[in-house]
Protein backbone atom coordinates (compact mmCIF):
# COMPACT_ATOMS: atom_id res chain seq x y z
CA UNK A 1 0.00 0.00 0.00
CA UNK A 2 1.13 3.16 -0.92
CA UNK A 3 -0.11 6.06 1.52
CA UNK A 4 -2.38 5.28 4.41
CA UNK A 5 -5.00 7.87 4.72
CA UNK A 6 -4.13 7.75 8.24
CA UNK A 7 -1.23 10.25 8.04
CA UNK A 8 -4.70 12.98 7.77
CA UNK A 9 -5.19 12.30 11.41
CA UNK A 10 -2.32 13.72 12.04
CA UNK A 11 -2.19 16.96 10.46
CA UNK A 12 -6.87 17.27 11.23
CA UNK A 13 -5.11 16.80 14.90
CA UNK A 14 -2.30 19.36 13.95
CA UNK A 15 -5.32 22.02 12.93
CA UNK A 16 -7.72 21.27 15.96
CA UNK A 17 -5.38 21.13 18.47
CA UNK A 18 -3.30 23.82 18.19
CA UNK A 19 -5.86 26.72 16.42
CA UNK A 20 -9.56 25.96 18.50
CA UNK A 21 -9.15 26.68 22.26
CA UNK A 22 -13.15 25.92 21.81
CA UNK A 23 -12.88 22.75 20.24
CA UNK A 24 -16.26 21.66 18.93
CA UNK A 25 -17.00 18.24 16.98
CA UNK A 26 -19.15 19.41 14.19
CA UNK A 27 -18.09 17.00 11.75
CA UNK A 28 -19.36 13.20 12.04
CA UNK A 29 -17.39 11.69 15.03
CA UNK A 30 -17.61 8.64 12.73
CA UNK A 31 -15.52 7.95 9.79
CA UNK A 32 -15.09 5.44 6.92
CA UNK A 33 -11.36 3.44 7.62
CA UNK A 34 -10.18 3.63 4.31
CA UNK A 35 -6.17 3.25 2.79
CA UNK A 36 -4.70 5.21 -0.14
CA UNK A 37 -2.63 3.91 -2.84
CA UNK A 38 -1.48 6.81 -4.57
CA UNK A 39 -0.14 5.81 -8.58
CA UNK A 40 2.84 8.63 -8.23
CA UNK A 41 3.98 7.40 -4.56
CA UNK A 42 6.51 4.54 -3.90
CA UNK A 43 5.56 1.76 -1.68
CA UNK A 44 5.86 2.74 1.56
CA UNK A 45 3.75 2.36 4.75
CA UNK A 46 5.78 3.95 6.84
CA UNK A 47 5.62 7.90 7.43
CA UNK A 48 7.25 9.87 10.29
CA UNK A 49 7.07 13.92 10.35
CA UNK A 50 8.60 16.88 12.91
CA UNK A 51 6.38 19.79 11.21
CA UNK A 52 7.09 22.98 12.85
CA UNK A 53 4.16 25.92 12.12
CA UNK A 54 3.21 29.30 13.00
CA UNK A 55 -0.18 30.75 13.34
CA UNK A 56 -1.92 34.45 13.97
CA UNK A 57 -4.44 35.52 14.98
CA UNK A 58 -6.53 38.70 16.48
CA UNK A 59 -6.93 37.17 20.39
CA UNK A 60 -3.96 35.38 20.32
CA UNK A 61 -0.99 36.50 18.28
CA UNK A 62 1.71 35.19 17.28
CA UNK A 63 2.25 31.48 18.08
CA UNK A 64 5.24 29.15 16.87
CA UNK A 65 4.90 25.37 17.16
CA UNK A 66 6.19 22.05 16.53
CA UNK A 67 4.05 18.75 15.76
CA UNK A 68 5.68 15.86 14.86
CA UNK A 69 3.72 11.67 13.87
CA UNK A 70 4.68 8.11 13.62
CA UNK A 71 2.54 6.10 11.35
CA UNK A 72 2.54 3.04 9.79
CA UNK A 73 5.32 1.67 12.28
CA UNK A 74 2.89 -0.40 15.27
CA UNK A 75 -0.13 -0.90 12.74
CA UNK A 76 -0.53 0.05 8.71
CA UNK A 77 -3.14 2.31 9.50
CA UNK A 78 -2.44 3.74 13.13
CA UNK A 79 -0.89 7.08 13.94
CA UNK A 80 0.38 8.61 17.05
CA UNK A 81 0.90 12.23 16.85
CA UNK A 82 1.73 15.46 18.90
CA UNK A 83 2.60 19.07 19.04
CA UNK A 84 3.15 21.75 21.27
CA UNK A 85 2.87 25.77 20.71
CA UNK A 86 3.66 28.92 22.54
CA UNK A 87 2.86 32.51 22.36
CA UNK A 88 3.45 35.80 24.25
CA UNK A 89 0.26 34.03 26.66
CA UNK A 90 -1.33 30.91 24.72
CA UNK A 91 0.27 27.79 25.28
CA UNK A 92 -0.36 23.98 24.74
CA UNK A 93 0.20 20.68 24.60
CA UNK A 94 -1.32 17.75 22.79
CA UNK A 95 -1.08 14.30 21.78
CA UNK A 96 -3.22 11.74 20.19
CA UNK A 97 -3.57 8.04 19.03
CA UNK A 98 -5.66 7.43 16.03
CA UNK A 99 -7.25 3.88 14.20
CA UNK A 100 -5.45 1.63 16.76
CA UNK A 101 -7.13 -1.41 15.37
CA UNK A 102 -7.76 -3.38 18.55
CA UNK A 103 -5.74 -7.17 18.51
CA UNK A 104 -7.21 -10.08 17.18
CA UNK A 105 -9.93 -7.68 15.53
CA UNK A 106 -10.64 -6.48 12.23
CA UNK A 107 -13.43 -4.35 12.56
CA UNK A 108 -12.97 -2.32 15.86
CA UNK A 109 -10.68 0.70 15.93
CA UNK A 110 -9.49 3.21 19.35
CA UNK A 111 -8.56 6.61 19.10
CA UNK A 112 -8.00 8.98 21.77
CA UNK A 113 -6.46 12.13 21.64
CA UNK A 114 -6.22 15.31 24.20
CA UNK A 115 -5.10 18.67 24.80
CA UNK A 116 -4.10 20.96 27.71
CA UNK A 117 -3.85 24.86 26.70
CA UNK A 118 -4.01 28.15 28.00
CA UNK A 119 -5.53 31.29 25.45
CA UNK A 120 -5.94 34.58 25.71
CA UNK A 121 -9.80 36.56 24.80
CA UNK A 122 -11.25 33.31 24.66
CA UNK A 123 -14.67 34.23 23.40
CA UNK A 124 -18.32 32.91 24.32
CA UNK A 125 -21.42 33.85 23.55
CA UNK A 126 -22.76 32.31 26.15
CA UNK A 127 -24.08 33.44 29.89
CA UNK A 128 -27.81 32.52 29.93
CA UNK A 129 -26.91 29.68 32.03
CA UNK A 130 -24.71 31.38 34.51
CA UNK A 131 -27.23 34.20 35.23
CA UNK A 132 -30.81 35.37 34.64
CA UNK A 133 -30.93 37.40 31.42
CA UNK A 134 -33.70 40.44 32.06
CA UNK A 135 -37.03 40.01 30.12
CA UNK A 136 -36.43 42.19 26.60
CA UNK A 137 -33.30 41.71 26.11
CA UNK A 138 -32.03 38.27 23.67
CA UNK A 139 -30.16 35.12 25.35
CA UNK A 140 -26.73 35.49 24.10
CA UNK A 141 -26.51 33.26 21.05
CA UNK A 142 -29.99 32.89 20.63
CA UNK A 143 -30.87 34.11 16.84
CA UNK A 144 -32.13 37.39 18.03
CA UNK A 145 -28.91 38.29 19.94
CA UNK A 146 -26.20 40.62 18.64
CA UNK A 147 -22.44 39.76 18.33
CA UNK A 148 -21.82 42.47 21.20
CA UNK A 149 -23.38 39.55 24.19
CA UNK A 150 -20.54 37.41 24.64
CA UNK A 151 -18.27 36.53 27.62
CA UNK A 152 -14.44 36.74 27.16
CA UNK A 153 -11.58 36.75 29.07
CA UNK A 154 -8.23 34.62 29.29
CA UNK A 155 -8.56 31.03 30.23
CA UNK A 156 -7.91 27.45 30.03
CA UNK A 157 -9.53 24.99 27.71
CA UNK A 158 -8.75 20.82 27.88
CA UNK A 159 -10.23 17.98 26.08
CA UNK A 160 -10.13 14.76 25.84
CA UNK A 161 -11.56 12.12 23.80
CA UNK A 162 -11.28 8.41 23.28
CA UNK A 163 -13.84 6.96 20.89
CA UNK A 164 -14.62 3.03 19.76
CA UNK A 165 -15.22 2.31 15.98
CA UNK A 166 -17.34 -0.82 14.46
CA UNK A 167 -17.43 -1.11 10.65
CA UNK A 168 -20.40 -3.41 9.73
CA UNK A 169 -19.42 -6.40 7.91
CA UNK A 170 -22.02 -5.24 5.46
CA UNK A 171 -21.63 -3.56 1.98
CA UNK A 172 -18.33 -2.23 1.18
CA UNK A 173 -16.74 -3.54 4.18
CA UNK A 174 -18.50 -6.94 4.23
CA UNK A 175 -14.64 -8.65 3.78
CA UNK A 176 -12.75 -6.27 5.96
CA UNK A 177 -12.89 -3.28 8.13
CA UNK A 178 -11.22 -0.61 6.00
CA UNK A 179 -11.71 0.46 2.57
CA UNK A 180 -8.74 0.53 0.09
CA UNK A 181 -8.89 3.58 -2.88
CA UNK A 182 -6.06 3.76 -5.91
CA UNK A 183 -5.73 6.91 -6.88
CA UNK A 184 -4.05 8.65 -9.87
CA UNK A 185 -3.41 12.78 -10.14
CA UNK A 186 -5.74 12.75 -7.05
CA UNK A 187 -8.53 10.88 -8.79
CA UNK A 188 -10.41 7.86 -8.19
CA UNK A 189 -9.55 4.70 -10.46
CA UNK A 190 -10.66 2.06 -8.47
CA UNK A 191 -13.83 0.26 -7.99
CA UNK A 192 -15.79 3.58 -6.09
CA UNK A 193 -16.90 2.18 -2.15
CA UNK A 194 -20.68 3.08 -2.89
CA UNK A 195 -22.63 6.07 -4.88
CA UNK A 196 -24.47 3.93 -7.32
CA UNK A 197 -27.66 2.24 -5.32
CA UNK A 198 -28.68 3.05 -1.95
CA UNK A 199 -28.52 -0.34 0.07
CA UNK A 200 -26.12 -0.74 3.30
CA UNK A 201 -26.44 -4.51 2.49
CA UNK A 202 -24.67 -4.02 -0.69
CA UNK A 203 -22.85 -0.66 -1.43
CA UNK A 204 -21.21 2.20 1.32
CA UNK A 205 -19.70 1.82 4.52
CA UNK A 206 -21.57 1.39 7.90
CA UNK A 207 -19.36 2.58 10.72
CA UNK A 208 -21.22 2.71 14.59
CA UNK A 209 -19.33 5.02 17.13
CA UNK A 210 -19.34 5.41 20.90
CA UNK A 211 -17.58 8.51 21.91
CA UNK A 212 -16.95 9.60 25.69
CA UNK A 213 -15.67 13.67 25.58
CA UNK A 214 -14.72 15.70 28.14
CA UNK A 215 -14.32 19.17 28.22
CA UNK A 216 -13.16 21.92 30.87
CA UNK A 217 -13.02 25.62 30.36
CA UNK A 218 -12.41 28.85 32.23
CA UNK A 219 -12.72 32.54 32.36
CA UNK A 220 -10.62 34.47 34.70
CA UNK A 221 -12.35 37.76 35.01
CA UNK A 222 -10.71 40.64 36.98
CA UNK A 223 -12.84 39.96 39.73
CA UNK A 224 -13.75 36.26 39.42
CA UNK A 225 -13.38 32.87 37.72
CA UNK A 226 -16.15 31.20 35.42
CA UNK A 227 -15.85 27.52 34.47
CA UNK A 228 -17.60 24.66 33.23
CA UNK A 229 -16.36 20.99 32.89
CA UNK A 230 -18.69 18.11 31.03
CA UNK A 231 -18.53 14.25 30.82
CA UNK A 232 -20.78 13.46 27.91
CA UNK A 233 -21.02 9.92 25.96
CA UNK A 234 -21.99 10.07 22.03
CA UNK A 235 -23.32 6.87 20.57
CA UNK A 236 -23.53 7.15 16.81
CA UNK A 237 -24.57 5.59 13.62
CA UNK A 238 -22.86 6.42 10.14
CA UNK A 239 -23.53 5.79 6.77
CA UNK A 240 -21.24 6.74 4.04
CA UNK A 241 -22.25 5.62 0.47
CA UNK A 242 -20.95 7.76 -1.93
CA UNK A 243 -17.67 6.89 -4.07
CA UNK A 244 -14.85 7.91 -2.31
CA UNK A 245 -15.47 9.65 1.05
CA UNK A 246 -12.36 11.40 1.40
CA UNK A 247 -13.52 13.37 -1.75
CA UNK A 248 -17.30 12.09 -2.88
CA UNK A 249 -18.27 13.04 -5.99
CA UNK A 250 -21.72 11.14 -5.77
CA UNK A 251 -23.90 9.10 -3.47
CA UNK A 252 -24.79 10.52 -0.04
CA UNK A 253 -24.05 9.63 3.62
CA UNK A 254 -26.18 9.78 7.08
CA UNK A 255 -25.10 10.08 10.57
CA UNK A 256 -27.34 9.63 13.49
CA UNK A 257 -26.22 10.10 17.28
CA UNK A 258 -27.16 11.15 20.19
CA UNK A 259 -25.10 12.39 22.78
CA UNK A 260 -25.70 12.74 26.67
CA UNK A 261 -23.69 13.99 30.34
CA UNK A 262 -25.43 12.41 33.11
CA UNK A 263 -23.63 15.12 35.53
CA UNK A 264 -21.46 12.52 36.24
CA UNK A 265 -18.09 13.51 38.01
CA UNK A 266 -17.87 17.22 38.26
CA UNK A 267 -20.10 17.73 34.99
CA UNK A 268 -22.00 21.15 35.80
CA UNK A 269 -25.64 19.63 34.81
CA UNK A 270 -27.71 16.86 33.23
CA UNK A 271 -28.43 17.29 29.06
CA UNK A 272 -28.80 15.82 26.16
CA UNK A 273 -28.93 16.05 22.30
CA UNK A 274 -29.85 14.61 19.15
CA UNK A 275 -28.01 15.26 16.21
CA UNK A 276 -28.86 14.20 12.34
CA UNK A 277 -26.48 15.43 9.30
CA UNK A 278 -26.76 14.60 5.64
CA UNK A 279 -25.16 15.04 2.57
CA UNK A 280 -25.85 14.53 -1.26
CA UNK A 281 -23.46 14.91 -3.95
CA UNK A 282 -23.70 14.98 -7.89
CA UNK A 283 -21.31 14.72 -10.40
CA UNK A 284 -21.57 16.99 -14.00
CA UNK A 285 -18.14 15.10 -15.18
CA UNK A 286 -15.11 16.85 -16.61
CA UNK A 287 -14.83 19.76 -18.69
CA UNK A 288 -12.21 21.76 -20.96
CA UNK A 289 -10.52 23.23 -17.38
CA UNK A 290 -12.04 20.98 -14.85
CA UNK A 291 -11.07 17.31 -13.80
CA UNK A 292 -14.45 16.88 -11.80
CA UNK A 293 -17.59 19.02 -11.55
CA UNK A 294 -19.74 18.56 -7.84
CA UNK A 295 -22.34 19.64 -6.66
CA UNK A 296 -22.47 18.78 -3.28
CA UNK A 297 -25.73 19.44 -0.58
CA UNK A 298 -25.93 19.12 2.98
CA UNK A 299 -28.76 19.49 5.58
CA UNK A 300 -27.93 19.48 9.36
CA UNK A 301 -30.32 19.69 12.50
CA UNK A 302 -29.62 18.74 16.37
CA UNK A 303 -32.43 19.15 18.97
CA UNK A 304 -31.99 19.17 23.10
CA UNK A 305 -34.54 17.67 24.72
CA UNK A 306 -33.56 18.55 28.09
CA UNK A 307 -33.01 22.49 27.16
CA UNK A 308 -35.65 24.49 29.48
CA UNK A 309 -35.86 28.27 30.80
CA UNK A 310 -36.74 29.23 34.35
CA UNK A 311 -37.99 32.48 35.40
CA UNK A 312 -37.45 34.99 37.90
CA UNK A 313 -39.71 37.52 39.28
CA UNK A 314 -39.38 40.15 36.76
CA UNK A 315 -39.26 38.08 33.57
CA UNK A 316 -35.98 37.56 33.75
CA UNK A 317 -35.29 33.52 32.03
CA UNK A 318 -32.03 31.32 32.58
CA UNK A 319 -31.48 28.36 30.48
CA UNK A 320 -30.95 25.08 32.69
CA UNK A 321 -29.93 21.51 31.81
CA UNK A 322 -28.82 22.88 27.88
CA UNK A 323 -26.12 21.28 25.26
CA UNK A 324 -23.03 23.58 26.09
CA UNK A 325 -22.65 26.30 23.49
CA UNK A 326 -20.03 24.50 21.41
CA UNK A 327 -21.10 20.87 21.69
CA UNK A 328 -25.18 21.43 21.13
CA UNK A 329 -27.46 23.09 18.55
CA UNK A 330 -24.65 25.35 17.58
CA UNK A 331 -24.08 27.26 13.97
CA UNK A 332 -21.16 29.79 13.46
CA UNK A 333 -17.64 28.72 12.62
CA UNK A 334 -15.32 26.86 10.35
CA UNK A 335 -18.03 23.90 9.67
CA UNK A 336 -21.57 25.47 9.29
CA UNK A 337 -22.19 29.46 8.63
CA UNK A 338 -18.71 30.05 8.65
CA UNK A 339 -19.70 33.87 8.13
CA UNK A 340 -20.34 34.05 11.42
CA UNK A 341 -17.83 33.40 14.43
CA UNK A 342 -17.14 30.40 16.17
CA UNK A 343 -20.06 28.70 18.18
CA UNK A 344 -21.79 32.22 17.63
CA UNK A 345 -25.41 30.66 17.39
CA UNK A 346 -27.30 28.65 19.89
CA UNK A 347 -30.20 26.69 21.67
CA UNK A 348 -32.66 24.19 21.90
CA UNK A 349 -32.76 23.67 18.48
CA UNK A 350 -31.14 24.35 15.35
CA UNK A 351 -31.75 23.99 11.78
CA UNK A 352 -29.06 24.12 8.50
CA UNK A 353 -28.27 23.74 4.92
CA UNK A 354 -25.72 24.36 2.19
CA UNK A 355 -24.98 23.96 -1.46
CA UNK A 356 -21.49 23.98 -2.71
CA UNK A 357 -20.12 23.70 -6.24
CA UNK A 358 -16.41 22.35 -6.27
CA UNK A 359 -14.88 22.48 -9.37
CA UNK A 360 -11.41 20.24 -9.10
CA UNK A 361 -8.67 22.21 -11.81
CA UNK A 362 -6.74 20.13 -14.42
CA UNK A 363 -4.09 22.44 -13.81
CA UNK A 364 -1.56 21.73 -10.90
CA UNK A 365 0.54 24.54 -10.84
CA UNK A 366 2.79 23.33 -8.92
CA UNK A 367 3.48 19.46 -10.30
CA UNK A 368 6.58 19.68 -11.62
CA UNK A 369 8.45 21.63 -9.18
CA UNK A 370 10.81 19.09 -7.79
CA UNK A 371 11.36 20.68 -4.33
CA UNK A 372 7.40 20.75 -3.45
CA UNK A 373 7.01 17.14 -4.32
CA UNK A 374 7.08 16.21 -0.76
CA UNK A 375 3.69 17.83 -0.19
CA UNK A 376 1.57 15.29 -2.75
CA UNK A 377 -0.29 17.64 -4.12
CA UNK A 378 -2.06 16.63 -6.65
CA UNK A 379 -5.14 18.78 -7.29
CA UNK A 380 -6.67 22.50 -6.46
CA UNK A 381 -10.25 22.72 -6.53
CA UNK A 382 -12.20 26.29 -6.57
CA UNK A 383 -15.26 26.06 -4.59
CA UNK A 384 -18.42 28.41 -4.47
CA UNK A 385 -20.92 28.23 -0.95
CA UNK A 386 -23.82 29.70 0.35
CA UNK A 387 -25.59 28.71 3.62
CA UNK A 388 -28.47 29.40 5.49
CA UNK A 389 -29.46 28.17 8.64
CA UNK A 390 -30.87 29.75 12.70
CA UNK A 391 -31.37 28.92 15.82
CA UNK A 392 -34.73 28.50 17.65
CA UNK A 393 -35.82 27.71 21.03
CA UNK A 394 -38.52 25.48 19.82
CA UNK A 395 -38.25 22.29 16.78
CA UNK A 396 -41.13 23.65 14.89
CA UNK A 397 -41.14 24.28 10.71
CA UNK A 398 -42.73 27.86 11.58
CA UNK A 399 -40.32 29.01 13.83
CA UNK A 400 -36.78 27.13 12.00
CA UNK A 401 -37.83 28.13 8.53
CA UNK A 402 -38.26 31.90 9.40
CA UNK A 403 -35.10 34.71 9.73
CA UNK A 404 -32.73 32.14 8.61
CA UNK A 405 -29.21 33.53 8.85
CA UNK A 406 -27.26 33.81 5.52
CA UNK A 407 -23.64 33.49 4.07
CA UNK A 408 -21.85 32.86 1.13
CA UNK A 409 -18.28 32.74 0.25
CA UNK A 410 -15.32 31.03 -2.07
CA UNK A 411 -13.11 28.37 -1.32
CA UNK A 412 -9.75 26.80 -2.56
CA UNK A 413 -8.74 23.39 -1.72
CA UNK A 414 -6.32 21.41 -2.12
CA UNK A 415 -5.50 17.65 -1.97
CA UNK A 416 -2.03 16.50 -0.38
CA UNK A 417 -0.93 13.81 0.93
CA UNK A 418 -4.81 12.42 0.46
CA UNK A 419 -5.82 14.77 3.03
CA UNK A 420 -8.18 17.98 1.73
CA UNK A 421 -6.65 21.41 2.94
CA UNK A 422 -8.97 24.22 2.80
CA UNK A 423 -8.99 28.12 2.83
CA UNK A 424 -12.31 29.11 3.23
CA UNK A 425 -13.26 33.21 2.75
CA UNK A 426 -17.14 33.56 4.23
CA UNK A 427 -19.05 36.79 4.22
CA UNK A 428 -22.73 37.38 6.50
CA UNK A 429 -23.50 40.57 7.03
CA UNK A 430 -21.84 40.13 10.44
CA UNK A 431 -17.98 39.54 9.41
CA UNK A 432 -16.03 38.31 6.92
CA UNK A 433 -14.55 35.23 7.84
CA UNK A 434 -11.28 33.73 6.74
CA UNK A 435 -10.73 29.82 7.62
CA UNK A 436 -7.94 27.42 7.39
CA UNK A 437 -9.12 23.73 8.32
CA UNK A 438 -8.69 20.15 7.11
CA UNK A 439 -11.23 18.37 4.91
CA UNK A 440 -14.45 19.66 3.54
CA UNK A 441 -16.79 21.09 6.09
CA UNK A 442 -19.26 17.98 4.49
Amino acid sequence: MALKTNVSAFYRGIFALALLPHIAISAPAANVKTSIDRAETPDNVKEKLLLPYLFSSDSMGLNIGLGGMLSGYFQDQMTIGGTVFGGDVSKGIGLGVWNFKLPKTERFFLSTYGFLGYYPDQRAYAGAGQEFIPKGTPLPGSNDSTNMQFLEADGSSNWFDIKLEYALPIGATKDKGMVEYKLKNGLLVSEPSGGESWNPLESGATVLVLRQFNRYQSFEFVDEELDGTIHAVELGILYDNTDFSVNPSMGSSQYLSVSHDAAWLDSDHEWTFINLDMSKYFSFGESDYASQRILALNFWTGYSPSWEVEYDSLGGRQVTNNAPYNEGATLGGFYRMRGFDQNRFHDKAAIYTSAEYRYTLKYNPIEDINWLKFLRLDWFQVVGFVEAGRVAPEYTASTLLSDLKVDYGLSLRALTAGLVIRFDIAHSDEATNGWVMVDHPF
